[in-house]
């Protein structure tokens, strides 16, 4: 695959991911070019595991890192693509407060409520 189909498969993907949420990048910064290539055209488009468990995991590793805004990106595409309900968010931070400890998933309970609004205001 050339660059120019990586970075046509990146940005494919990228939309698929986030649900549409996330404006494409345009072409020509290092940054975002890398990311569209490595991460988007090549990351996410492994099978082995299924989007549903990538996103799990790339929502616990947000949730210790305390980046909310993240969060609830990540959570909203979640909703908004059927990879989890509202009750499983809810119950991520359950989870997230005994390993990431209780600051951590009390920053995170407005995002989610946030998140689940939304997707399902975008969905109605």
């Amino acid at each position: 695959m050339n660059d120019a189909e990586r970075r046509a498969l990146g940005e494919e993907t990228i939309k698929e991911v986030y649900a549409g949420d996330v404006v494409v990048p345009p072409e020509g910064y290092a940054f975002t070019d890398v990311m569209l290539k490595q991460v988007f055209a090549e990351l996410w488009t492994r099978d082995t595991l299924s989007m549903r468990d990538k996103r799990i995991l790339l929502l616990g590793i947000i949730a210790e890192k305390g980046e909310p805004a993240t969060f609830k990106i990540q959570m909203k595409a979640s909703l908004k693509r059927g990879e989890i309900n509202a009750d499983e968010a809810r119950e991520f931070l359950l989870f997230i407060a005994q390993y990431a400890g209780y600051p951590r998933a009390a920053s995170l309970i407005g995002p989610v409520e946030e998140a689940i609004a939304e997707a399902e205001a975008d969905k109605g």
